[in-house]
């Protein structure tokens, strides 16, 4: 049998996690220092508690648990392959829940975004398009360009790597392949792909866990 292109795809993988009660070991792990990460990412470029905030890929809320209390209540929305990761994360994580309504956690696998509100300030795909081929990248870079026509700054993060076949090891040691998970993505390849799709990268000098790379994207 073929192996999926990312092993969130598999048959069966959420339910059972959510079973096992690991809806945080699924998101990657580092579920503290991850989303102390994304939330100071978030503050130095400029997120104040008015604006709204838009996590893709949230998984059980590793940023959302710390992004709800800072934020006026329902700023924040939440997409994800599995509604079902993000009501636990909602349950069990989130100091207030009641500052999140439940209509905000949307499900959604392929990056189009749906009832999401135009004006959204801020979004992050926090170690989201690690784990999905380059072309998965590219079509979510065209789907959500229409859908975040207002956003001030989208934050994603890829590794870096050779465009050829085979491994290739970070500098923190995570080895990464550009054909099956944990993918990497040629620079100059991954800059035309924002480009093409109506948005300007900037590759951002920041250390991340695993040695992902930070790309701030802008509206172009």
């Amino acid at each position: 049998m073929t192996a999926p292109v990312s092993p969130y795809l598999a048959p069966g993988f959420y339910d059972s996690a959510l079973a096992n009660g690991r809806h945080r070991d699924i998101v990657g792990g580092r579920w503290d220092e991850t989303g102390r990460i994304q939330m100071q990412i978030l503050r130095d470029a400029g997120m104040l508690p008015h604006h709204r905030l838009l996590d893709i890929g949230a998984g059980s809320l590793r940023l959302g648990c710390k992004a709800v209390p800072y934020l006026h209540p329902g700023q924040y929305w939440a997409t994800d392959a599995s509604r079902a990761l993000m009501l636990r994360g909602r349950e069990l994580e989130v100091p207030d829940p009641a500052r999140l309504p439940e209509a905000q956690l949307i499900e959604d696998s392929d990056f189009s975004l749906p009832g999401v509100p135009e004006a959204i300030d801020y979004a992050i795909a926090f170690g989201v398009f690690t784990h999905l081929p380059f072309v998965t990248l590219v079509q979510a870079l065209g789907r959500m360009r229409p859908r975040l026509g207002r956003v001030t700054q989208l934050f994603f993060t890829v590794f870096l790597g050779p465009a050829q076949p085979g491994a290739y090891r970070q500098a923190d040691g995570v080895v990464t392949h550009a054909d099956r998970p944990p993918y990497h993505f040629d620079r100059h390849k991954l800059h035309l792909a924002c480009t093409d799709h109506g948005w300007e990268p900037e590759f951002c000098d920041v250390m991340l866990p695993r040695g992902q790379v930070l790309i701030r994207a802008t509206p172009a």
